[in-house]
């Protein structure tokens, strides 16, 4: 059996609901606002499900606790949570030597100052948790830096670890690769005039022609962070391809306009294929 499990009903949930539909595909398909556990769930082992809900900390309970039923979900928990946190993610990059630009770590508003000056400006301070490119900072200045370390420092405790990301000149555009089992059915640059280029901050999709270097590194980074569906965004450098960030709960729409390839439906295919080879 096949459960898809949503919060909210986005492009990217009625592409797999319509190519579920298409394909005659019995699935589960549930909005986790009605939904109370367990009273509301009868699993057996050999199930899967896909959560698809928007809440970080939602999509991780549920993982868990389907998994705690026998349930084999995409992506497993922890994918989830590697993915989550991108101090975390970043470190597991760094320990497989994976490359990516060079980033650091501080714990109070100096030590993030000290962290900056190391890597020399420009630099990016990002949230360790977070995506559609929200609460990220470009600083050029040591006075701007400070400003921005002892902002973080009054907005709480998500805030309280500084991740500081040296920034990438990368020619108004980033390269997204969305990858299930390990293989990348969709690439496509994503261009903007502002340095922000995620298509939620209003950047443009296009394809991006595959190569051997880029391949190679996007199938390294898929079998270090694990898990079955992942969105990859990487930059061109001069130097070569970097890693970026990687996303275990991509949204998929403007991978699907700037190529025509029907994410959902390939993504069914990979859940229909999974439950076959665990019965």
């Amino acid at each position: 059996m096949l459960h898809i499990f949503y919060s909210r009903l986005r492009i990217e949930e009625k592409t797999l609901f319509k190519a579920a539909e298409s394909m005659g595909v019995n699935v589960d398909f549930r909005d986790v606002g009605d939904f109370v556990w367990p009273s509301d769930f009868s699993a057996v082992n050999g199930g899967v499900a896909l959560c698809r809900l928007i809440s970080q900390t939602q999509n991780i309970a549920l993982t868990q606790l389907l998994e705690s039923k026998g349930v084999r979900v995409i992506n497993p928990s922890e994918t989830v949570l590697l993915c989550g946190d991108k101090i975390a993610t970043a470190a597991a990059l760094d320990v497989a030597g994976v490359p990516q630009p060079d980033w650091r770590i501080a714990a109070s508003p100096d030590s993030a100052v000290k962290a900056a000056e190391s890597l020399g400006y420009p630099v990016v301070f990002k949230p360790a948790a977070g995506s559609w490119g929200r609460l990220l900072a470009k600083v050029d200045s040591r006075e701007s830096c400070e400003a921005i370390a002892e902002h973080k420092a009054q907005m709480g405790p998500a805030h309280s670890i500084y991740y500081i990301q040296k920034y990438v000149e990368k020619s108004g555009f980033d390269i997204r690769a969305v990858m299930i089992g390990g293989k990348t059915v969709t690439l496509m640059k994503r261009c903007s005039e502002h340095w922000i280029t995620n298509t939620a901050r209003g950047g443009s999709p296009e394809p991006y022609p595959m190569d051997d270097e880029l391949q190679n590194l996007l199938e390294w980074t898929a079998s270090v962070i694990g898990g079955d569906f992942l969105a990859v965004d990487v930059f061109k450098t001069p130097e070569g391809y970097v890693i970026n960030e990687v996303n275990g709960q991509p949204e998929f729409h403007g991978s699907m306009a700037a190529t025509g390839i029907d994410v959902g439906r390939l993504m069914i295919e990979y859940a229909v294929k999974l439950c076959d080879s665990i019965k």
